[in-house]
């Protein structure tokens, strides 16, 4: 690694990401690039997708932490490791450290997701959950590190880390030479830090732009300031990109060679999950969706050919559920509506009848009858529908009207 005379603070160069991609090979899967008809047509120009939600572990931080791990002294190794995750850089240096025989420990907050839980403890890592957000699970991490002389692998601010998650950069280059714009998920800043260093240098011409989740957009506010700055929360369904301040290293990557910071929003984002598996054929989660959010809310801010890069696949089964249910309904394609019948026989298949007849389909029913809020001779029925988009929700809602029914919601 190379120092900055300016402040200190360690850099990453071209030949650092040239020796991670050495180092990598037989570790990492060069994954595949694939070509997006939906987007391409969208933006006017060709669209490829990055898989790395197909790496090995589900995401790119395989790459950063086998780098970083193996950059260890022999008495580093001896002394073992500890990570604070939520998930995916659990999983990574959980995997890293099995290849290379180091111990691992890996901190998660007690609400992370099972199959994330269950994953990083087959992959060999004492996973110990502690903390009901990532800031108590970090601090754990890092006291656990002082008390025991583990080494603490921080998820992106190292250049280690940094260099190895470059190496997606070098693959976009040999695998798409005509590339334009490059889009990547941010989040702490070192995976769109590590491919702007190696893309920059090889090809200054093609736009770098990372793109952040609006309830988590801790860049913006810091490119403004000049300096790494705090958002005072993060909220977002985006967990792979929710973190409240970037990384003092990839901040100077960013800053200087980034062309562009975006945000998007939760519709984009759940909007861009359901795209990916309606269209690709591939389970995203919405930190690795978000590129494909930046391009289906501004499609043409972006120079072609362009690469998306899902930046992972690790997404809960339960979450996954709700986002899809939310995607649909920004696509007019889910429909929710609450109204109020007279509590009679046949009354609901009356109300079922009408929904018939402009071809909704009727997902799920509940029935309320005893709600002090009725009348005597009231009930309220609320209906989740799979509609056709926002013209046949409109249509179902006037159909609903005319035939009598007051719609309270």
């Amino acid at each position: 690694m190379n120092y900055s005379t300016a402040d200190s603070l360690p850099t990453v160069t071209p030949d650092d990401v040239r020796g991670a991609q050495k180092m990598l090979s037989g570790v990492a899967r060069v994954t595949a690039m694939e070509g997006s008809r939906h987007l391409s047509q969208l933006v006017g120009a060709p669209v490829h997708l990055k898989c790395e939600n197909l790496q090995r572990t589900g995401s790119f931080k395989l790459r950063g932490a086998y780098v970083r791990i193996a950059g260890l002294l022999p008495e580093e190794r001896a002394a073992g490791v500890v990570a604070a995750s939520a998930g995916n850089h659990a999983q990574g240096v959980a995997l890293a450290s099995a290849l290379l025989g180091v111990r691992s420990t890996v901190f998660m907050p007690k609400g992370a997701p099972l199959p994330k839980i269950s994953a990083t403890r087959e992959y060999g890592a004492d996973v110990r959950l502690h903390g009901q957000v990532v800031d108590e699970t970090l601090a754990a991490a890092q006291e656990y590190a002082a008390e025991t002389g583990a080494v603490f692998i921080h998820p992106f601010d190292h250049p280690d880390i940094i260099a190895g998650q470059g190496t997606v950069g070098l693959e976009i280059l040999e695998q798409c030479p005509d590339v334009r714009t490059i889009v990547v998920g941010t989040g702490g800043g070192g995976l769109v830090a590590g491919i702007a260093t190696v893309v920059k240098a090889l090809r200054p011409d093609v736009r770098v732009v990372g793109v952040q989740a609006q309830g988590a957009a801790a860049y913006p506010p810091s490119l403004a300031a000049g300096r790494p700055v705090s958002v005072e929360s993060a909220a977002t369904m985006a967990d792979g990109i929710r973190v409240g301040r970037p990384g003092d290293v990839p901040f100077r990557i960013v800053r200087d060679l980034v062309d562009e910071v975006r945000t998007v929003s939760e519709d984009a984002l759940s909007a861009a999950v359901l795209l990916c598996m309606e269209r690709a054929k591939l389970v995203v989660e919405p930190a690795g969706a978000s590129p494909v959010a930046a391009l289906l809310s501004d499609p043409g801010a972006f120079e072609g050919p362009v690469v998306a890069v899902l930046s992972g696949g690790n997404v809960d089964p339960v979450l996954l559920q709700r986002i899809l249910r939310h995607g649909m309904a920004a696509q007019g394609r889910y429909l929710a509506v609450r109204l109020r019948l007279t509590d009679r026989p046949g009354a609901l298949a009356t109300l079922l009848g009408v929904l018939s007849l402009v071809d909704a389909n009727v997902l799920d029913v509940s029935h309320v009858r005893t709600d002090p809020r009725l009348g005597l001779t009231e009930a309220e029925v609320e209906l989740h529908l799979e509609t056709k988009g926002p013209e046949h929700c409109a249509e179902v809602g006037h159909a609903l009207r005319e035939a009598g029914y007051t719609v309270i919601g």
